[in-house]
């Protein structure tokens, strides 16, 4: 999961949603290993969109499972279930397709951009350093378990 908050920290350099959108991928790839078969010798695909101004979209693709994503009600003292939750809240809106053989769950982040007023000439907007870019995206393994020569596991 490091490397794709790596993937996504670098896609993002300089936006507004950059810390917001590393969390939900950490979650979105969390529950692609837990809940579905990536996390049984599979890979999952992370996906970075930025391709206009206001808006940041990360999307994990995984190799499927029986249920479908759900969003919980947000119980801070619960040990599990919170992670959708937690991305419904923080996000401007989420959601989830088929992707033959598995599924894509995905959620986008906005932020205010400055609007032209009628009348007045427009004017450059504020953007974030980093410029708006079409969809990336990376294939992933989940975390291997330890082997005799790489004691720490797969990072």
């Amino acid at each position: 999961m490091s490397q794709a908050r790596r993937f996504v920290a670098e896609l993002l350099a300089g936006c507004p949603a950059r810390e917001t959108l590393m969390t939900c991928v950490s979650e979105l790839c969390a529950n692609a290993i837990t809940h579905t078969a990536s996390g049984n010798g599979g890979v999952f695909i992370v996906e970075v969109d930025a391709r206009r101004d206001g808006v940041a979209r990360i999307a994990v693709t995984d190799e499927g499972a029986d249920g479908v994503p759900v969003a919980g009600a947000l119980d801070l003292m619960a040990e599990g279930g919170r992670g959708l939750a937690m991305v419904a809240s923080c996000t401007s809106r989420w959601g989830f397709a088929d992707a033959y053989p598995g599924r894509t769950v995905w959620a986008e982040a906005s932020w205010p951009v400055a609007v032209p007023s009628p009348g007045q000439p427009p004017r450059r907007p504020d953007r974030h350093p980093a410029r708006p870019h079409p969809a990336r995206s990376r294939r992933f393994l989940p975390p291997g378990p330890p082997t005799p020569s790489d004691p720490g596991g797969a990072a």
